[in-house]
């Protein structure tokens, strides 16, 4: 369909000047493009992709938290959590009624007694956040999750209880 489409502007263009096939093309591109972001949700800001690292690699973050920002279609890092912070500053960092993506480095005692983290990415959407705000931060997580590639457990939560200390135990194991 694409091909054919383009291949009908230019055949087309035989009598017109030079600028007005510029023009269509420039249309074309922009339509094009405009559809393949809408396929594929957010952008992801490079920030985002490079504080994972640092959280997965360096292990110099206890936690993330990104931020959809809806004017420039794009997610953000909104806070960052040192490795000396608590999982109550954690949880403290997500609002009560807006939506976020985040991530946590867990960190947890085996059963054979071994140290071992997981890395849980949290998709945090509380009942009392905004319909559209939800549908956005919905259609869009896939996508960024495909970015940060590393994490090893998945939760979505609505309320607090939900990502409790008990259900990151029960999980992580």
């Amino acid at each position: 369909m694409v091909g054919c489409e383009m291949d009908g502007i230019i055949r087309g263009a035989g009598k017109r000047r030079h600028r007005d096939l510029g023009r269509e093309r420039k249309a074309f591109v922009g339509r094009y493009l405009t559809e393949a972001n809408a396929a594929s949700g957010m952008a992801v800001h490079d920030d985002c992709k490079l504080r994972f690292l640092e959280l997965k690699a360096k292990r110099s973050h206890r936690f993330i938290v990104f931020k959809i920002e809806e004017k420039q279609k794009e997610v953000i890092v909104e806070k960052v959590g040192e490795t000396t912070e608590s999982y109550e500053e954690f949880s403290a960092a997500l609002p009560a009624d807006e939506c976020r993506y985040a991530v946590y480095d867990f960190d947890f005692v085996t059963e054979e007694n071994c140290q071992k983290s997981k890395i849980f990415f949290i998709a945090w959407s509380p009942d009392t956040a905004r319909v559209r705000s939800k549908m956005i931060y919905a259609s869009s997580k896939d996508r960024f999750k495909r970015e940060l590639d590393g994490i090893q457990v998945e939760l979505q939560a609505t309320d607090p209880t939900e990502m409790g200390l008990d259900v990151f135990n029960s999980r992580a194991r």
